[in-house]
């Protein structure tokens, strides 16, 4: 073993020390006082299990004569631990996961007040912002699957829970949650969204923060300006990001399908309307198991047609098409495909203003104040674009709490604050649709194919760079491939680091980070690094892995097929030409091989040419995560979601067997 130099010595504690005094080792305790209200029929009819639990819980010190009430689950992904002051005792992963604990309390509070039992669980959750660009990233999206089968097997794991209070904010945790209020449907559930953090009075947001990497690397800012930027950029210690990135844009969807109270999406963490949202949603569960109204009620397929179109018009996370299908599978609905989501965003505007998106790009705390979800659909619903008969959590249809919203102190009051506190027009955040396509706004995401992308990719094409568009609203570009099969190779040479570093005009050709390659990895250190970078509007990006929700520019992610299925992208070679035509008004696309570095046809090259001879799986991939990527691969792939589909597994592992059986029949016949 090698000592640390760096690492000051530390003395070991002394292991085998007496206690002082030994009297402070107890062997027993008296245990609760008073009686369990125990019936005749009780001891009869109920299991050991229910019996032993009323024990469990009056020996955690809950009341006995109020151990028969009905029994809630507030399942969250907190993280962290923190002082009665707030200050941490051991820090979370994130902000997001880091005050929900206040959420779970104002919850188990008003369970309490309805003469209820609360049951807490928690199921914490990863950040996909402190593992951009390391293996970390590998288990991100395996985490989700896996955290909902854990989320799902804890609400079973409670015999007599009447429903679930789930709460959740960021990227994963929220969609896993999500999965698992809706995988058990039968059930009173609510989800309870963790809100946002404020961006800070000065400085960058945290999306814009997460690229001082790459601008000082290439000069663009000092390292005093880097310092303080990295700082700064959280202005409150909760909340998801102050982007519409994947975590805020689950949020927005959540409420769309009606898993919330209304106007619950986006709220600022911390703040007394944030935990009025968790004290409702307790009460909106009671509610909900006293009139028989389970979570199945809500989710329908024009819900997720709503989810889809809410997406659509706030300009939301690609991501979120593998979450809305995953969600939709998860509680037995047809899941949405490629096909309904270009659908949607050809029929459906994008009429707001948030970052990542332009023209201004507002925060999202800003989104919440201007009137939040109900306000985007009272638009949608005036232009005919709006299921108002779907049922919510609140027991209300979506018409229902539209019309109540539009004349609501709530609403009244949040537009007042946004144009008092940052002088900002409630109109310039979420717009009409008319006034949205005179400021330029077009519609969210693209599909773009090609003989590079046979089964299709994504780009977010609202949020490419204005000046690089022409004026028939079409991106068009032509320029050299520069081919990657890490993601630690490609930001080296965005941030000039190796001796061919990327320049304008060129087109990064980014392979083997799919499923198959390293669990699909988001790639917002590059994407980030382009959007901020003084060149980076003349640079595009192709790639089999994911995006961050925060990306924006000419960046075309989810190719189809990965590099390791065999996708034509894993046979481009530096110096190849390759061209791409995005269409933002008809969401029309495309993405060829147009030229080859060595003069033969392109069809020809595609079809004879070998794999890169760098393409391979990254040895630093878990088990479990190839594990996850072959199952994924079975229930659909990307496209599919990313689920499991438990028939189409069980199906291929019998045919499998069949196979392997008939095989050694042949070769002991042959023996």
């Amino acid at each position: 073993m090698t000592e640390n130099p760096s690492v000051k010595p530390q003395p070991r504690p002394d292991y085998f020390a007496a206690l002082d005094p030994p009297e402070s080792l107890a062997t027993t305790a008296d245990g609760p006082s008073g009686k369990l209200p125990l019936s005749d029929e009780i001891l009869r009819q109920w299991t050991s299990g229910d019996l032993f639990g009323l024990t469990q819980s009056v020996g955690m010190g809950f009341d006995p004569r109020r151990v028969l009430g009905d029994q809630y689950l507030i399942m969250s992904t907190q993280g962290g631990v923190r002082n009665p002051d707030g200050t941490p005792a051991a820090l979370g992963y994130h902000t997001g996961h880091w005050e929900v604990g206040l959420l779970v309390r104002a919850a188990a509070e008003q369970i309490e007040t309805h003469g209820g039992v609360p049951f807490a669980a928690f199921v914490s959750d990863p950040c996909d912002g402190r593992t951009q660009g390391t293996q970390g990233m590998f288990d991100s999206l395996p985490y989700r699957n896996d955290a909902a089968i854990v989320m799902r097997r804890l609400i079973r794991s409670l015999p007599q829970r009447k429903g679930v209070i789930g709460i959740a904010t960021c990227d994963k945790g929220l969609p896993a949650m999500m999965m698992a209020l809706a995988g058990t449907g039968d059930l009173a559930n609510v989800l309870v969204p963790g809100g946002v953090t404020l961006p800070p009075t000065v400085g960058e947001d945290a999306g814009k923060v997460q690229t001082i990497g790459a601008r000082y690397s290439r000069g663009e800012m000092s390292l005093d300006e880097a310092s303080t930027a990295g700082c700064r950029a959280c202005g409150t210690p909760g909340g998801g990001c102050q982007f519409l990135g994947t975590a805020a844009t689950s949020q927005v969807v959540a409420e769309a399908l009606g898993m919330t109270v209304p106007h619950a999406a986006l709220a600022p963490s911390g703040q007394p309307i944030w935990t009025r949202l968790a004290r409702d949603s307790a009460s909106t569960a009671a509610a909900m198991h006293a009139s028989g109204m389970t979570m199945r009620d809500v989710l329908t397929e024009a819900a997720f047609e709503n989810a889809m179109r809410m997406h659509a018009a706030v300009g939301g996370s690609t991501n979120l098409l593998l979450h809305i299908p995953a969600i939709a599978a998860a509680a037995g609905i047809r899941r949405p495909n490629v096909d309904d989501f270009s659908r949607v965003n050809r029929d459906v505007p994008r009429f707001v203003d948030c970052l990542p998106n332009g023209p201004v790009g507002h925060p999202t705390v800003r989104l919440f104040l201007a009137g939040g979800v109900p306000e985007v659909a009272l638009h949608l619903r005036r232009a005919g674009l709006w299921n108002a008969d779907t049922m919510t959590v609140s027991g209300l249809s979506w018409g229902e709490i539209l019309d109540q919203w539009e004349s609501s102190p709530r609403r009244e009051v949040c537009r007042e604050r946004l144009r008092l506190a940052d002088g900002v027009d409630p109109e310039d955040v979420i717009m009409s649709p008319a006034k949205a396509r005179k400021a330029g706004l077009t519609s969210t995401v693209c599909f773009p194919k090609g003989n590079l992308c046979p089964q299709g990719s994504v780009i977010k094409a609202t949020s490419i760079d204005p000046t690089v568009i022409d004026d028939d609203g079409v991106y068009r570009k032509r320029g050299r491939a520069r081919v990657f099969t890490t993601e630690r190779s490609a930001i080296a040479a965005v941030k000039g680091q190796t001796d061919s570093s990327i320049e304008p005009g060129d087109v990064i050709v980014l392979i083997g980070r799919g499923p198959i390659g390293c669990g699909m990895e988001e790639t917002y250190q590059i994407t980030s690094a382009l959007k901020y970078l003084s060149f980076g509007k003349e640079v595009a990006l192709i790639t089999d892995a994911r995006f961050s929700g925060v990306s924006t520019g000419a960046c075309i992610g989810h190719v189809g097929p990965e590099a390791l299925a065999g996708g034509p992208i894993g046979r481009v070679r530096d110096g190849d030409v390759i061209e791409i035509e995005v269409n933002r008004h008809t969401l029309e696309g495309r993405v060829n091989l147009v030229e080859t570095f060595d003069g033969n046809p392109p069809t020809a090259a595609l079809a004879s040419r070998s794999c890169h001879p760098d393409l391979q799986v990254d040895a630093g991939i878990p088990d479990d995560t190839r594990l996850w990527a072959a199952l994924q691969q079975i229930g659909g792939g990307t496209w599919g979601g990313c689920v499991y589909d438990v028939d189409e597994i069980l199906a291929t592992l019998e045919a499998g067997q069949k196979a392997l059986a008939n095989l050694k029949n042949e070769n002991d016949d042959n023996g």
